[in-house]
């Protein structure tokens, strides 16, 4: 929870001297606006709003298919959405019963957010005043290149908060790639085969792309954190936007190729998806079970053991659909009690970004030479084209943010450049050690000589 916090580029310090190292004392963290709550809590109900109210015009219209899906995404990642703030707050321990009503008619995104506003503004009325109950917080930083260890205080005031903003992170991830992805998915291919755009969908598509473009950016922030728990991370503009136009062209593109290729194959592609769909999905089981470890019973100390359970397969439904549409930037890893594998792994991005490459193009070929002039009087070349160049362009921007921009760059064995030059030339090497002679040889050489 203490990773959210903020301090002061150069702390006003005074050294503590530990048996180990070297303590600095930090200031106070910064309270600030929860922007981002409130962020969230409109995109979920603009999107709600805009899907009940698509659901109402295609049950006007008789259209009972469409409205039958709408309404399933919609509900789906709703009710998601409200165990995910219900998970993180623990409220089934707690006696909150408007809470709990509120999450029961799926509007317990609306009431937290009320809660973080009250609190946010009871920090602000007491600033200035010590609070009885503090603990303090101890990160790595990276100042001019060096690892300083810093200390600071945080009241329960801010650390409530600051769990308030943690829970819409998690929120906004379910919401955006469980309900916003195949919800956009669905109104694009709707809208493909109708050849028409009624503004109540249009408005349902934007909230969803915003939705899933603003998840899919924490989701990179989300697992810098975590990978660098023992580390204070800063982002700055740069780097977020950089971060925010990588994932914007990666999902737009991929989400626009399943589109055109379902709107070609029509049920025939259903087949092809679900699979794609299921081996991203049991990966992370059958390494799991290959492995032979036994399933982690100490996620949460309040949890039996079908309790994990439940909680291991959501996580792997989240880390499914996450996959399907763009990169999660984590591996996941079942056996560990963490769930994750901290390790910068350049394989696994590798792997991931060669083998959607490979699917885009081959969805990509098929919309161009058996796809139908449905809606768009454009050429079916110049479209393949533009969406496989988005995508690699998307591929430029994730390079160029792991090799100029990632804000601990520095603590990565290789880069982006080594691992290139290490795959590039990795025969290089091995030739020139056949052609050289050993320092031995070369002297009994000379003597003979």
């Amino acid at each position: 929870m203490d990773r959210v916090y903020e301090i002061p580029d150069e702390p006003n310090v005074d050294p503590v001297s530990s048996l180990e190292e070297d303590v600095i004392r930090g200031a106070n963290p910064r309270f600030t606006f929860p922007f981002s709550i409130l962020f969230s809590t409109f995109l979920y109900c603009g999107e709600a709003a805009s899907a009940l109210y698509m659901v109402r015009i295609y049950r006007k219209n008789s259209e009972t298919y469409w409205m039958t899906y709408t309404f399933s995404f919609f509900m789906f990642s709703s009710i998601m959405v409200q165990l995910t703030l219900i998970f993180v707050h623990r409220d089934l321990a707690k006696d909150k019963p408007l809470s709990l009503f509120m999450h029961l008619i799926l509007l317990g995104p609306v009431i937290r957010c009320l809660e973080a506003m009250i609190k946010y503004l009871t920090l602000w009325k007491k600033e200035g005043q010590e609070e009885p109950y503090v603990s303090l917080t101890r990160k790595k930083m990276l100042i001019d290149g060096e690892e300083v260890l810093i200390e600071w205080e945080v009241g329960h005031s801010i650390r409530t908060l600051a769990m308030h903003r943690n829970a819409y992170k998690r929120m906004s991830q379910i919401q955006a790639f469980l309900g916003s992805v195949p919800q956009l998915t669905y109104q694009l291919y709707v809208t493909l085969i109708s050849s028409e755009v009624p503004l109540g969908r249009v408005v349902l598509m934007v909230f969803s792309l915003v939705s899933v473009t603003y998840g899919a950016t924490l989701c990179n922030m989300l697992a810098i954190q975590i990978k660098y728990d023992d580390y204070k991370i800063r982002l700055g503009p740069l780097e977020v936007l950089c971060i925010t136009i990588w994932r914007t062209l990666e999902i737009t593109s991929r989400l626009l190729i399943l589109v055109l290729f379902s709107a070609t194959l029509k049920l025939k592609a259903v087949p092809f998806l679900v699979l794609n769909f299921l081996i991203i999905l049991f990966e992370p089981w059958i390494k799991f079970w290959r492995s032979g470890a036994q399933m982690p019973n100490n996620i949460e100390k309040n949890f039996s053991r079908v309790g994990t359970l439940v909680v291991l397969i959501s996580i792997t439904i989240l880390y499914a659909g996450i996959n399907f549409s763009c990169w999660s930037a984590l591996q996941l890893r079942l056996a560990d009690r963490d769930l994750i594998d901290k390790g910068q792994n350049w394989g696994h991005m590798v792997l991931h970004y060669s083998v959607r490459l490979v699917e885009n193009v081959i969805m990509v070929l098929v919309f161009k030479f058996f796809g139908v002039k449905v809606l768009l009087n454009y050429c079916h070349s110049m479209i393949a084209l533009q969406l496989i160049i988005a995508y690699l362009i998307s591929i430029g921007f994730m390079l160029l943010f792991f090799q100029y921009l990632h804000p601990l760059r520095s603590l990565f064995t290789h880069n982006v450049v080594d691992y290139l030059h290490c795959v590039c030339c990795h025969q290089h090497p091995r030739t020139r050690v056949e052609n050289t002679e050993p320092p031995f040889e070369a002297e009994a050489r000379q003597s003979v000589v």
